[in-house]
């Protein structure tokens, strides 16, 4: 794999670990609000993944999911990140992908820049699941990118 494959490999293996350290978190707490954020989370990378693809999405951006649904998808994404990019090479990351966004807009984006966007979008979401936690008296997932390397959460 080369170098720039390799840091969204990382990037994509911080965003799971980070995605099950919050799923732990929301079982110990189980605030209503985070879990439709994580629900969130697994949808809106479904949906890139399945543009990237090709593949539809059976999944709705904000679905409507218990915590094991939740969980399930973000097991199935787990796996099927490191698969999707271990079939691309460099150039391919700068390949542009056509879409609709929510609105039925027409874009179009690199690939790298998809991946990127996939890896903040979650952790943005992350940060309010965490507050969200935190307001509901209980102790939310440390998801940093710097703590999981430091830890040697993450190759």
């Amino acid at each position: 794999m080369t170098a720039d494959l390799a840091h969204h490999a990382r990037q994509l293996r911080w965003d799971a670990w980070a995605n099950r350290e919050t799923l732990a978190s929301l079982r110990r707490t189980g605030a209503p609000a985070a879990v439709r954020w994580l629900a969130h989370i697994a949808g809106a990378e479904l949906l890139w993944l399945g543009r990237l693809t090709g593949e539809p999405s059976e999944v709705a951006v904000w679905p409507e999911l218990a915590l094991d649904e939740v969980a399930d998808h973000l097991s199935r994404l787990e796996s099927a990140w490191p698969r999707y990019l271990a079939s691309m090479t460099d150039e391919e990351l700068e390949e542009p992908v056509g879409y609709r966004n929510s609105r039925g807009e027409f874009w179009t984006s690199g690939v790298g820049d998809i991946l990127t966007h996939v890896v903040t979008h979650s952790a943005y979401h992350r940060g309010q699941i965490a507050a969200s936690v935190r307001a509901a008296g209980g102790e939310s997932a440390y998801t940093d990118f710097i703590h999981a390397v430091r830890k040697g959460l993450i190759e």
